[in-house]
């Protein structure tokens, strides 16, 4: 069976939050993967997408993690792990766009977020979303 890259939406499977300023962290709300679906979990990408951002100051990092958990309270990092980083440019152009599509371990737990975690000196990114979206 050919392996086709998934690209209907649903907007209750998209969850987006404003990034972390220096030295902070945020969490996106939690995708309920526990919801009756067509398909299943493997055959679902999630995506992390995040625009420019033109504050990150250079040589900074965004980390970018995707967690679980079962009870919608108690999460930690997938395992194995799905991260990603945005580091900022030297000469003050801030970070550049990042897209980054995925499929999921078959024993994720029922509810997914994702991390968003910035380094100590990283400037202030709130004015930028980060989205986590699942593509069927």
């Amino acid at each position: 069976m050919p392996n086709y890259s998934r690209n209907l939406a649903d907007a209750s499977f998209a969850k987006s939050i404003a990034l972390p300023a220096a030295a902070g962290t945020v969490v996106s709300p939690s995708i309920d993967l526990g919801q009756p679906l067509d398909q299943s979990l493997e055959q679902i990408e999630f995506e992390i997408s995040v625009p420019a951002t033109p504050s990150l100051a250079d040589n900074a990092t965004l980390i970018f993690n995707v967690h679980d958990s079962a009870d919608n309270s108690s999460f930690a990092a997938i395992d194995p792990s799905i991260i990603t980083t945005i580091t900022g440019v030297a000469t003050s152009q801030g970070g550049p766009t990042k897209t980054v599509r995925f499929r999921l371990p078959s024993q994720t737990r029922r509810y997914v977020r994702l991390s968003i975690v910035e380094s100590a000196s990283g400037g202030n990114n709130s004015a930028v979303s980060a989205t986590l979206a699942a593509y069927f």
